[in-house]
């Protein structure tokens, strides 16, 4: 099976996620307590990988603690829980958009890290998929156009400059994730084995993150249920996908096929809460599309 097919049906089931955890978020639950509960299930679920792993620290290189440290303590916790903050001083449409960096900061480490060759067919290539991926995020587009030109100060507040700050942390830190995850995975280790490592260290390291109080108590019973049927399907079955897929692709490859989670997200809110998509969103999945496809044909 393809490796980008494998990242693409792991963004599929990201997506899905959008349908447990921004109810959970709305109701009134703090998202870092939503992701502490992920992380001590995957870490459950994943705790026989440790074993392998386990029997490997005595040849582990500075190099490879440093790259389970990028994935799990820098990618699976900071980048999550600055992503999460930023939306307190930026508005959500400005957090979505400085997203859509992200790729160009998976690209540009490959190349400096990895040492992964960037052909000009692959930047205008990736260039296209961008624009995919801007075209999917057109009504956010509106809505900050408009943000702008009524109130300008938003965008060059105090505030706001703490959430580029925070922003530009989840950027780093997921486009990292993808480059120092592909290198574990070049020097050896299976799929079992960098997932086990990313939650155990994305555990411990969101650990002074969390209050530790009565807010760890979710309002209602189902909600553990909702949680751990959300870290099944968007965390531990999309993480395998994912993570199976990053071992066949080049790390700047991969990136790209990354881009397909928000076109995910909004299909499956499309078909679960009728939130249609315009004619401006399909037109840049279809793009989207085309340019990844391209890319994997190529094999730039």
């Amino acid at each position: 099976m393809g490796g980008t097919f494998l990242v693409i049906l792991a963004c599929f089931f990201w997506g899905m996620d959008t349908i447990i955890r921004y109810p959970l978020v709305e109701s009134g639950i703090n998202p870092i307590t939503i992701v502490f509960y992920e992380h001590i299930v995957l870490t459950l679920i994943f705790s026989l990988g440790l074993f392998p792993a386990i029997k490997r620290i005595g040849e582990l290189k500075l190099a490879d603690i440093f790259s389970f440290l990028v994935i799990g303590g820098i990618g699976s916790a900071v980048a999550t829980v600055a992503f999460t903050q930023a939306f307190q001083f930026l508005n959500p449409s400005m957090v979505i958009l400085l997203q859509k960096l992200q790729p160009v900061v998976a690209i540009l480490l490959s190349a400096i890290i990895l040492k992964e060759q960037v052909q000009k067919q692959f930047l205008i290539w990736a260039f296209i998929c961008l624009v995919g991926g801007l075209l999917i995020s057109s009504p956010d587009i509106v809505r900050l156009y408009e943000l702008m030109r009524s109130d300008f100060s938003t965008v060059t507040s105090d505030n706001a400059l703490h959430g580029y700050t925070l922003v530009g942390v989840s950027i780093l830190g997921w486009g990292a994730t993808t480059v120092f995850g592909k290198r574990l995975s070049m020097v050896g280790f299976d799929t079992k084995s960098i997932m086990s490592g990313r939650f155990l260290i994305g555990l411990l390291v969101l650990i002074p993150f969390v209050q530790w109080n009565r807010s760890l108590i979710l309002p209602h019973g189902e909600d553990y249920l909702r949680i751990l049927i959300m870290v099944l399907i968007s965390g531990a079955l999309a993480m395998w996908l994912y993570y199976q897929g990053l071992q066949r692709l080049p790390a700047k490859t991969t990136a790209i096929a990354e881009m397909f989670f928000p076109f995910f997200a909004i299909l499956v809110n499309w078909f679960f809460l009728g939130k249609q998509l315009n004619d401006l969103q399909i037109l840049g999945g279809i793009i989207l599309m085309i340019g990844s496809l391209v890319i994997q044909i190529k094999k730039y």
